[in-house]
């Protein structure tokens, strides 16, 4: 999954990402409502974690203009605050689910696996992959019943060419998507992921081809 972590306490944003991070998860990290909303209105994150109080722009402004785009993300709010009004005034402006501080991340990682259960996300799906299949649940490539030894940093590059199967995807994209946004990660720092994801499936009928200047296209033989 890519999670957009918009929060403003740095030590507890980075404590969020850490764990998602290390479950395998892609993130995108940013403390500021008004460059939250502006990275909303141009990216796609699978699920969005929102401070309600943020700098710039609060997070409840963020949640509504999301949903005046048409933007349907599922989005769980975080807050100090812990009244009723609060809770409705942020479930009335879109939100999916609301979590109140202080919590533990064991419960705010079982959420967004119940928001991801409960709104049917395409990534709880399988795809084949010529004779492989990527499972975007357990987060493996199958051959079989058997999965292939991949690290995670190859898996989340895979997924983000598996969602724009048949376009080019460029270096700053893969890069975003497997460090997040803002990451102070080279574009370059792609390369050896796609190098060795490359080799490892290209046995399989799954090719990665590279579009000189422009980035990455995956392609499936038949498909």
């Amino acid at each position: 999954m890519r999670i957009a972590i918009i929060e403003d306490n740095t030590a507890l944003a980075k404590g969020i990402a850490y764990r998602l991070r290390d479950r395998g998860h892609s993130v995108d990290l940013l403390h500021d409502g008004l460059e939250a909303n502006a990275f909303l209105a141009q990216d796609s994150p699978d699920l969005v974690v929102l401070d309600i109080n943020l700098p710039g722009m609060g997070g409840l402004d963020v949640l509504r203009a999301m949903r005046r785009r048409g933007d349907g993300t599922p989005v769980i709010l975080l807050t100090a605050r812990s009244e009723t009004q609060q809770r409705v005034e942020g479930l009335d402006a879109g939100a999916d689910d609301y979590l109140t501080k202080p919590f533990e991340l064991d419960e705010l990682e079982a959420r967004l696996r119940a928001l991801s259960r409960r709104k049917n996300l395409v990534y709880a799906s399988r795809e084949m992959l010529g004779r492989l299949v990527f499972d975007r649940t357990s987060r493996q490539v199958l051959d079989g019943d058997a999965a292939l030894n991949i690290p995670r940093r190859e898996i989340a590059t895979l997924e983000c060419l598996v969602e724009s199967r048949g376009r080019i995807v460029s270096k700053s994209q893969l890069t975003a998507h497997v460090y997040g946004t803002g990451a102070d990660v080279d574009d370059t720092a792609i390369e050896p992921h796609v190098s060795r994801l490359r080799r490892r499936v290209e046995g399989y009928g799954v090719r990665i081809r590279t579009a000189r200047g422009l980035g990455y296209m995956l392609e499936v033989e038949g498909q």
